[in-house]
C-alpha cells in the first residue's frame, strides 16, 4: 500500500530537477501522475515534449501510472486543461503540485520590463492558474492537497533575481491565504523551498567571492533533487491533515519550518513621531533587530547540512 493510494495528482515542471522527482516519488506511492511540462528552456523559451514524456516512461516502467502534458502553467486555459486531463483520464484530482518555473536573473538596474514580467507570469500566476483551475473541485469534493513552490530568493533574497524573488514572496502570501480560505473544506496548502542541484540552480550566477563560490558550490553538490521528494508525498497524502498554511525549507537532510512575519520590537510615543525623534529615539531602538544582508549573494545562517 502506498501513501498515495487511489489519488490523482497534477505536477508542473516535472521534466525535469524536483518535480520530476516528485511525479516519480508519488507515483511510487500509489499516486496517479499528470505529468506536465513544456519543455522550454532555463529561460522559458522554445518546446519540447520530451522531458515529460520520458518521465511518463519512466513511471511506467515501474509499474506507475502516468500521463504526460504540455502546457504552460502561465496560461489559465492550459491549466483547465490540466485538470479535465486528469479527471477525464483518471477520474479525479486530488493533489496539485506546481514546481513549473524558469529564471531571468540580472541586476535590477539592468532588468528589462519583459525578464520581470515573463518570471511573473510563470511563477506568481502560473501557482495563481494551476491552482484557481482545480480549487473549486476540491472544495466541491472535500478534499485537496496544494503543495506551493516558493525559494529562500524569497524568503531571505539573493542578488540579480528580484523578479524571482518577489513572485517567490508573492507565493508565500497566496498559500497562506488559500490556506485559511480553504481549510473548513479537507483542503491544506504548504509551501516547500527546495535547495538542490538542478538545472535551475546551475544557471544562477557563481559568486565572485572564491569562499561563498566554494560553499555554494558545496551545498549544490550535496542537495540531490530526489531528497525533496519524501516531503512533498507526506505533504499530499491524508496523514498530513494537520499541516496546512506551512513553510518548508529543504536541502539534502535538513528540514527547517520557516515562521511567518511578526513584529520583532515595537516602540511607541504618544502623540506620535517627527521626523527628529525617529531619527534620535525611534530607529536607533529598532537597529539592533535590522534583518542583515549578505551581499555576497549566499543565503546568511543556512546551515550546510
Amino acid at each position: 500500500m502506498g501513501m498515495l493510494d487511489g489519488r490523482v495528482a497534477i505536477c508542473t515542471g516535472s521534466g525535469r530537477g524536483v518535480g520530476a522527482e516528485v511525479a516519480k516519488l508519488m507515483a511510487a506511492n500509489g499516486a496517479k501522475v499528470v505529468v506536465n511540462d513544456p519543455g522550454t528552456s532555463g529561460a522559458g523559451e522554445g518546446f519540447d515534449q520530451t522531458p515529460a514524456q520520458q518521465i511518463v516512461d519512466e513511471i511506467k516502467a515501474a509499474g506507475g501510472d502516468a500521463i504526460a502534458n504540455y502546457g504552460s502553467v502561465a496560461k489559465f486555459d492550459d491549466c483547465l486543461a490540466m485538470v479535465a486531463q486528469a479527471r477525464e483520464t483518471f477520474g479525479g484530482l486530488h493533489i496539485v503540485f506546481n514546481a513549473a518555473g524558469i529564471l531571468r536573473d540580472k541586476m535590477f538596474h539592468n532588468m528589462f520590463p519583459e525578464d520581470w514580467q515573463a518570471v511573473i507570469d510563470v511563477h506568481l500566476t502560473g501557482h495563481f492558474n494551476i491552482n484557481r483551475a482545480a480549487i473549486n473541485l476540491f472544495r466541491e469534493q472535500n478534499y485537496g492537497r496544494m503543495i506551493m513552490v516558493s525559494s529562500t530568493s524569497g524568503l531571505l533574497g539573493n542578488i540579480g533575481q528580484c523578479n524571482y524573488g518577489a513572485a517567490k514572496l508573492g507565493i508565500v502570501a497566496l498559500a497562506r491565504i488559500v490556506a485559511m480560505e480553504n481549510a473548513s473544506r479537507g483542503i491544506t496548502v504548504n509551501v516547500i523551498c527546495p535547495s538542490a542541484d538542478t538545472r535551475m540552480t546551475r544557471s544562477v550566477p557563481v559568486p565572485k567571492d572564491p569562499q561563498a563560490a566554494a560553499l555554494r558550490e558545496e551545498r549544490l553538490r550535496r542537495s540531490r533533487a530526489d531528497a525533496i521528494a519524501p516531503l512533498c508525498v507526506f505533504l499530499a497524502s491524508e496523514q498530513a491533515a494537520y499541516v496546512n498554511g506551512q513553510v518548508f525549507h529543504q536541502r539534502a537532510g535538513e528540514l527547517s519550518l520557516y515562521g511567518h512575519m511578526r513584529p520583532v520590537r515595537m516602540v511607541h510615543r504618544q502623540g506620535g513621531w517627527t521626523p527628529e525623534t525617529l531619527a534620535e529615539v525611534a530607529i536607533p531602538a529598532l537597529a539592533p533587530q535590522f534583518t542583515p544582508l549578505d551581499s555576497r549573494g549566499v543565503h546568511a545562517g543556512l546551515p550546510l547540512e
